[in-house]
């Protein structure tokens, strides 16, 4: 198939909905042409469409684009993530999960790409959201035990100062290729964004007791949509602005 053909075929299946069938046209371009041929195209699609196939698509199931898709391209979709408005940040979570630790993957390479990007940080702390006071416990213990932590934070100096203090845990005793693996990986391999990460965390967790939502923080509306109707295959939003269409 023309790769320009497939590349219309797929976002009109994204734009109805068919999260499946996209993936599976774009599977079927890897089975008859080669994993080249489709790192040609998702070179071509918009992050929008590349997150809308990875978020959406059953992860419980192998999917061709998770198993190829860039660290650059896996990055950009990421940051543009919080548009869908998800609070339970369940899909987030399963796509970075899928992605970062897909077979012979280096998390470390997907890591410092979304780091590299305006907003990496905040996608990583949306990750962590649920598990605020373990990252907290974390950072000042090298545990995720709360019970060992006096539940004073360290200050961002301090956090600074600690950045390359050895690991107390070793990394094969959190491998559960989810959120521990995840901070162990930030923490000891690219610890400036550990840091990054945590203070973000703190801020959302400010804005909270302040008694803001998650988006009620005096943020102008930028496009972000609800997703009560954007579970797995069904359908994804239409509109994102327009700079992060192109920002691959």
């Amino acid at each position: 198939m023309n790769h320009l053909a497939l590349i219309e075929k797929t976002q009109s299946l994204i734009a109805a909905g068919d999260i499946v069938g996209a993936e599976s046209a774009l599977s079927e371009l890897a089975d008859t042409e080669g994993d080249g041929a489709l790192m040609v195209v998702l070179e071509q699609l918009p992050p929008k469409d590349i997150l809308a196939v990875i978020r959406e698509y059953d992860h419980s199931k192998e999917s061709i684009v998770n198993l190829l898709v860039s660290p650059s391209m896996f990055a950009h979709a990421v940051v543009i993530e919080k548009q869908y408005k998800d609070l339970s940040r369940t899909h987030l979570r399963g796509m970075m999960n899928a992605v970062i630790f897909r077979d012979g993957a280096d998390p470390v390479a997907f890591l410092t790409a979304i780091g590299d990007l305006e907003g990496g940080s905040e996608a990583l702390a949306d990750y962590f959201s649920e598990k605020w006071s373990r990252i907290e416990a974390f950072a000042r213990t090298g545990t995720f035990d709360t019970v060992e932590d006096d539940g004073n934070m360290l200050s961002e100096d301090a956090l600074y100062s600690s950045a390359y203090v050895p690991a107390r845990l070793e990394q094969d005793e959190v491998a559960d290729q989810d959120w521990m693996e995840m901070a162990w990986l930030l923490r000891y391999q690219c610890p400036d964004l550990f840091i990054e990460t945590v203070l973000v965390l703190r801020a959302k967790a400010r804005a909270h007791d302040l008694g803001l939502g998650e988006y009620e923080d005096g943020e102008e509306d930028d496009g972000k949509f609800e997703t009560s109707d954007t579970d797995r295959g069904k359908a994804t939003p239409a509109k994102l602005d327009s700079d992060e269409e192109s920002a691959i």
